[in-house]
């Protein structure tokens, strides 16, 4: 059986672009990437991870955007990204309405579980990263570390790690990989 792969799963909002007050970006034009995203997203991917994209987008289900504008500005995130070399494995998102139980809504960890199968991804070495305890909640019950991005939003979940940003969090990820794969006598 061929080797399972390490990934990175990152909330999209508050963790890689900027969001209006409680709402995220509602078209393409409104997406605005924090600094050092791009490049974080290279590095992750220099190091091996595939790196995923698990987001809440509830605002589909409830009309504020449509599916169209929701993979318009998918579409600029991956573009903004790949413009420094970085590229994502897959962007998913739940669409539903927020009280609408499906097991795809963080801090359920069906979209996570579902990624994790489709490509073969090993989640105890893997990483969920979040701005917010439904992130770090959704981490856990899908198996991996997690990492807990420093924000505003008022938090009571414990991660494993916190950092103040995602270049950060990802700096700290290769770290750990590399120790982790000479521990086991693997060269990183």
């Amino acid at each position: 059986m061929p080797s399972k792969n390490k990934a990175v799963f990152l909330d999209r909002d508050g963790v890689l672009n900027k969001a209006y007050g409680f709402r995220p970006p509602n078209n393409a034009d409104e997406l605005i990437l924090f600094p050092g995203v791009p490049e974080a997203i290279r590095g992750l991917n220099e190091a091996g991870y595939l790196v995923f994209v698990v987001t809440n987008q509830g605002g589909v289900g409830l009309g504020y955007m449509t599916e169209v504008e929701l993979d318009a500005i998918h579409a600029r995130l991956e573009e903004l990204v790949g413009q420094a070399g970085g590229k994502f494995t897959e962007i998913a998102a739940c669409i539903h309405k927020p009280k609408e139980g499906c097991a795809c809504r963080k801090p359920k960890p069906g979209l996570i579980l579902d990624l994790a199968e489709r490509y073969n991804v090993d989640l105890e070495a893997s990483f969920m990263v979040g701005d917010r305890d439904m992130d770090i909640q959704a981490g856990k019950a899908a198996g991996t570390r997690t990492i807990l991005i420093k924000s505003k939003e008022k938090t009571t979940e414990e991660a494993d790690y916190t950092c103040p940003n995602l270049l950060a969090a990802s700096e700290l990820i290769v770290k750990l990989g590399l120790s982790g794969a000479l521990e086991n006598g693997v060269e990183g």
